[in-house]
């Protein structure tokens, strides 16, 4: 049995301890902005949250679920949920392989011209760092929710 709830202070620990478990993104984990799915001992299994960034654009961002719980559909119940009480546009980066499955929610990827002009930059520093630096780094994608 799981259930989901906002997170709560108490949280921000097993928060970060997940997101580095599942090798995702690690800034930008302020626990106020996450949804956790919780099992019956209390335990975060899955995360979620809706980052704000400075231009004021938000990004469904830090979906992870422990391996144990996967294929259960916690991460389609967070998105589900975050996206429902967010309003549009809504934001995400994720690697290209990622793209069916974001697109079952609505989301579309961009072209860097479509992209906020902050988005666009960092996707073009990424871009270069994967063509000189990191040959072997994931493709990443920007998509939207409109």
């Amino acid at each position: 049995m799981v259930t989901f709830r906002k997170a709560q202070k108490e949280d921000a620990g097993a928060i970060r301890s997940l997101i580095w478990q599942v090798q995702i993104n690690p800034f930008g984990l302020n626990w106020r902005h996450f949804l956790v799915a919780v099992d019956e001992q209390g335990r975060v299994v899955a995360t979620g949250q809706i980052k704000p960034h400075r231009d004021g654009t938000l990004e469904l961002a830090s979906i992870a679920t422990l391996p144990d719980y996967r294929n259960h559909g916690l991460a389609s119940a967070i998105i589900t949920r975050l996206v429902q009480d967010t309003p549009q546009p809504l934001y995400l980066h994720c690697r290209d392989i990622m793209e069916p499955f974001y697109a079952r929610f609505g989301f579309r990827s961009l072209s860097v011209e479509e992209m906020p002009q902050s988005w666009a930059r960092d996707m073009r520093m990424m871009d270069r760092a994967r063509r000189t630096v990191a040959k072997n780094m994931p493709i990443l994608l920007v998509m939207k929710l409109d």
